[in-house]
């Protein structure tokens, strides 16, 4: 596991330890939620770009595929 660091204010610190919380962990449960989020939204566009193709009669299956071995 990595560490990351993260600065608060002092009188932050404070407040937070007058909350009944593991920090820690409650930080590592927002930024996989955030993580997930960005990448719900970057395949809802990807979803939309093929969407939009199929709309118009141009989708090429084929290309797509090679796009996608050729990224990997």
């Amino acid at each position: 596991m990595s560490v990351i660091s993260v600065r608060v204010p002092k009188n932050l610190k404070e407040r937070m330890g007058r909350v009944q919380e593991d920090w820690a962990d409650y930080i590592r449960r927002m930024i996989e939620r955030r993580i997930k989020e960005h990448e719900m939204i970057e395949a809802s566009r990807t979803i939309d770009e093929i969407r939009m193709k199929t709309r118009e009669g141009v989708y090429d299956a084929a290309k797509s595929i090679r796009e996608d071995r050729n990224r990997a």
